[in-house]
């Protein structure tokens, strides 16, 4: 299957200004005819799969593929677990598995990491839309799914992500981070799925 259309979602508080972002928008450049989107995502969960839902309109069922890393590991899966979106393809890296409940306790004004000056506040409406948004617990197809999970991860358990990812396609790191600063050494087996 050639992969046609790929869209990249980061993580909570993240940009496409990160490292794995910056990665695959280098990787996506080189591949002629593929169709990539990156796009900054706004705070509110409802916004940001609205925002995703414009993006990927029009995009084939067959062909197409998300890759999400955190909390955009948990939009990725939103998405593909949406009838029009079942036979895409996803890569998952260290996604979270219940954002409602891990960023209940980051309401208020927060910054973006890599620009501390951008500013935005978290709030509660915010953490019922990521409730509201928890796809159902089984997945439809988790060989569809590309898990890569590092023990080392500081932030999330990786226990509850490869209990949420079982079944499905991936990497277990021993350690690494949360961020996967050796997100390159693993890139090879993400891009191969996604290829499929």
């Amino acid at each position: 299957m050639a992969l046609t259309h790929l869209i990249y979602l980061h993580g909570f508080r993240s940009s496409p200004a990160s490292a794995k972002a910056r990665r695959m928008a280098a990787w996506a450049a080189g591949q002629p005819g593929l169709t990539f989107a990156c796009p900054q995502l706004p705070p509110s969960p409802l916004d940001a799969m609205a925002l995703i839902g414009e993006l990927v309109a029009g995009w084939p069922a067959v062909g197409a593929a998300v890759i999400g890393s955190s909390l955009g590991g948990f939009y990725a899966t939103a998405l593909a677990e949406q009838p029009a979106h079942r036979k895409w393809r996803a890569a998952v890296l260290n996604p979270a598995v219940d954002p409602a409940r891990d960023l209940a306790g980051h309401i208020g004004e927060l910054s973006a990491w890599h620009d501390p000056a951008l500013k935005f506040d978290f709030t509660a409406q915010h953490v019922a839309e990521l409730a509201a948004l928890t796809p159902p617990p089984r997945l439809t197809t988790p060989l569809r799914y590309y898990a890569l999970i590092a023990k080392g991860d500081e932030l999330l358990d990786w226990r509850e992500m490869l209990a949420r990812y079982a079944g499905c396609d991936g990497e277990v790191l021993e350690g690494s981070d949360h961020g996967l600063t050796d997100f390159e050494d693993h890139l090879p087996g993400v891009l191969e799925h996604l290829q499929g």
